[in-house]
């Protein structure tokens, strides 16, 4: 019989460590079960209360909720257009330029992500308040912004912005530089490569980014509430229902129209994966 140099036999060894992998092996799949449902649990059951008691069919029928809706749909798209307008040139630099203060400047456009909410709208009504620090362009020109629904379209932008930038300066960083050179020497102008060759390349990055910035923007509250207040059918967007219906002690309200939040967002990330954005967002592109 084999032995091992300590005089235990191989056979009884080598079961050892099988049982003692098999048994690693469960208690790793019993964390990770575990954790997962107290991660979809939650999820689960609210989208159940809404679909199970009706609240969900009652609250699409609802005034409020479809204006909510309504604003909330308006309000990031314009405030998409915004970020892919002024977030793309932004991230362009930061992937292709080298200059002093850019790890300050980077930070900067991540700050915004690592901000209490509550902190990002008090932030953007000292800025834009009525006595905020741009203040006085705005009275002059009879502008009213803080309470209103360009302060929807600014606390969303503000949050959500730094999501598409960071993803798009990782797809931009990734384009081969030779392929950009090389339609230099075809002719190519810099509009045309940027649109011809750079975009197109760099498409599942900013896809991705767009995305990500959009359900970003469909849940925000904390900013919202902050800088523009819980106006109805002006401010009062689909996170801010959930909130105003649980104040009123309306649970199926709530529940329902929470549900129809999380559904959305549920669809967003599902087309991240099936369309296999979602390697773009890897942490190592982030760095």
């Amino acid at each position: 019989m084999t032995t091992d140099a300590a005089g235990t036999p191989a056979a009884a060894r080598r079961t050892s460590q099988r049982r003692s992998s098999a048994w690693g092996e469960r208690s790793l799949a019993a964390l990770a079960a575990l954790f997962a449902l107290f991660l979809g649990l939650p999820i689960v059951t609210l989208i159940g209360r809404a679909i199970l008691d009706g609240s969900l069919a009652k609250a699409i029928a609802s005034p409020v909720v479809f204006d909510a809706l309504s604003l909330s749909l308006v309000t990031t798209a314009i405030s998409l257009v915004i970020t892919v307008s002024l977030g793309l040139p932004l991230a362009f630099v930061l992937a292709r330029r080298e200059f002093r203060g850019k790890g300050w400047l980077e930070a900067i456009v991540d700050l915004p992500i690592v901000l209490p909410p509550s902190v990002a709208g008090l932030a953007l009504l000292l800025v834009f308040g009525r006595r905020g620090l741009l203040s006085a362009p705005f009275e002059v020109l009879g502008i009213a912004i803080p309470f209103t629904t360009i302060a929807v379209i600014l606390a969303q932008t503000f949050v959500s912005a730094p999501f598409f930038i960071r993803s798009a300066r990782t797809g931009i960083a990734g384009v081969e530089r030779d392929l950009e050179d090389a339609a230099r020497v075809d002719g190519a102008s810099e509009r045309q490569l940027f649109r011809t060759i750079t975009v197109p390349l760099a498409s599942a990055a900013l896809a991705a980014g767009l995305v990500m910035t959009w359900a970003r923007s469909l849940g925000e509250f904390g900013a919202t509430i902050m800088f523009a207040g819980n106006v109805e059918g002006r401010t009062q967007t689909l996170p801010l229902v959930v909130y105003g219906e649980v104040q009123a002690g309306e649970l199926d309200a709530s529940i329902a129209a929470a549900a129809i939040l999380v559904m959305a967002a549920f669809g967003v990330l599902v087309a991240v994966r099936v369309f296999h954005w979602g390697r773009v967002l890897d942490a190592r592109g982030l760095t």
